[in-house]
């Protein structure tokens, strides 16, 4: 089974969780392997806290209109690799602005730079906004108030993202209804650090479309029927939850009976660097640890496409795509 060819859909991607060493050394040339390593690469994680934090240096190098563009830029030479023919970024534009950019300047450099890349490189692609935990309901106001900005651009979708297990929700169902009110798509990360009674609150009082990770809607079957009844979309990131221990390895994350239950899921790397994976390698490992074939993946992406915040022309054409290679690749077998 040759992973790379297949064509993916990638909904759950953070831009500044997904530098590559070569993008790094560009903007800092004096930045060794073993130091990139050390302070990029989640390998010392012992929590959702501390693989947040790993993001932190990476941020540090995203505050100028250059230094967005060659991240951005850089992250397309990643899906190219995978073969990702769409892709949903999520960023947080309140935190580039160290160096004197304006939240709505960074929105519209990494809108600028996503259309030249996804018109280079053929890869269709959305900008979700997020706001996160640790956010006052001001600035949680002032993210959502850029999605609806640039409402009708590349600009699809708003996310809640961050400290999970640290911050409440309240500060943030303002924003959330807002996005509701003015027909702003909404994902929200949930069931991660915390268990099921997170996701079912996310979905009262947000009201999202999607769940960011909401792997651990597994420990509740009356949240597993919820989620199927209200067709809510699971993002999950298998590597992504074993590096922030919310499991301890592959064998004991859900993803294969949560599939088997019929959920809609697809398949993310989250953070590409702080995991250190990619797509390919999370098909390599669902194919070894739960015998995944090309059917698995295929639904995984038709479930994607469906629940993506893509226009319809896009979703028709991805669709299409996907069908088109469903014989060669034996999606049916």
């Amino acid at each position: 089974m040759n992973f790379i060819e297949i064509p993916k859909v990638e909904l759950h991607i953070h831009l500044d969780c997904s530098l590559s060493f070569d993008v790094v050394k560009k903007i800092n040339p004096n930045i060794t392997k073993p130091q990139f390593i050390d302070q990029f690469i989640g390998i010392k994680c012992n929590s959702l806290k501390d693989y947040i934090k790993c993001a932190d240096r990476a941020v540090e190098l995203m505050q100028t209109k250059k230094e967005l563009e060659l991240v951005t830029s850089d992250l397309f030479k990643q899906l190219k690799e995978d073969n990702v023919i769409y892709a949903e970024i999520r960023f947080a534009p309140l935190l580039h602005l160290d160096k004197g950019l304006s939240s709505h300047e960074v929105v519209k450099i990494i809108s600028q730079i996503t259309k030249k890349e996804s018109s280079k490189t053929g890869i269709d692609a959305g900008l979700i906004l997020c706001t996160l935990r640790h956010y006052s309901e001001q600035q949680s106001m002032e993210t959502v108030n850029l999605a609806n900005d640039f409402k009708g651009s590349n600009v699809i979708g708003f996310d809640l993202a961050a400290d999970e297990g640290g911050y409440p929700i309240k500060n943030h169902i303002k924003a959330f209804k807002f996005a509701n009110d003015n027909n702003i798509n909404g994902t929200a990360h949930a069931g991660e650090a915390l268990g099921p009674e997170s996701i079912n609150e996310t979905l009262d009082q947000l009201k999202p479309k999607r769940i960011g990770h909401g792997v651990r809607s597994f420990e509740d079957s009356g949240l597993i029927e919820r989620l199927k009844q209200e067709n809510i979309h699971l993002e999950i990131c298998p590597t992504s939850n074993i590096v922030t221990k919310v499991y301890k390895d592959y064998l004991s994350h859900p993803i294969d009976e949560l599939y088997k239950k019929g959920l809609s899921i697809s398949i993310s790397s989250d953070g590409r660097t702080i995991s250190d994976t990619n797509l390919n390698k999370e098909y390599l490992l669902l194919s070894k640890y739960f015998h995944w074939n090309n059917k698995h993946f295929f639904d995984c992406n038709v479930n994607a496409i469906n629940a993506s915040f893509a226009s319809e022309e896009i979703k028709t054409k991805v669709l299409e795509t996907l069908n088109s290679q469903s014989k060669a690749f034996n999606y049916g077998s």
